[in-house]
């Protein structure tokens, strides 16, 4: 059998609006995701040591507050001192798409503004967990 895709679905900083980041959650385990969500205010130390004691495939931060210029390079920075390399790094929330640009080059995934499907957002980590696999 094969193994599920382990998900950490995290809330990121003072942001106190986790509507969204639920409905990502369900939404991923409904698509056979093992999905481990974080709650509230977390710090990215939180986020990566939580990531790496549940031993995930991808973190998804959901970043509402605007902050994600500092937060996702943050995590990603964490990430890589610890050795994380196979895991990926995505998101969503308020960015544009000049921020969202800057984001991927320094080497986090595919990120999802508002309105993005969900949809998509499953497909993309399951393209992206099957191509990491054949690796």
């Amino acid at each position: 059998m094969d193994k599920k895709i382990r998900v950490l679905v995290a809330k990121a900083g003072l942001d106190g609006h986790d509507r969204g980041a639920k409905v990502v959650a369900a939404t991923f385990r409904d698509a056979g995701f093992e999905v481990i969500y974080t709650g509230l205010r977390q710090t990215a130390e939180m986020i990566v040591k939580a990531a790496i004691q549940e031993d995930v495939d991808v973190i998804a931060l959901s970043v509402l507050s605007g902050a994600h210029m500092t937060i996702f390079p943050k995590v990603l920075k964490l990430m890589k001192e610890q050795g994380m390399d196979d895991v990926l790094l995505t998101g969503g929330g308020i960015m544009g798409e000049q921020d969202m640009h800057k984001l991927q080059k320094m080497g986090v995934g595919r990120l999802f503004g508002p309105g993005s499907s969900l949809t998509e957002a499953v497909a993309y980590i399951k393209d992206w967990y099957t191509s990491r696999r054949k690796k």
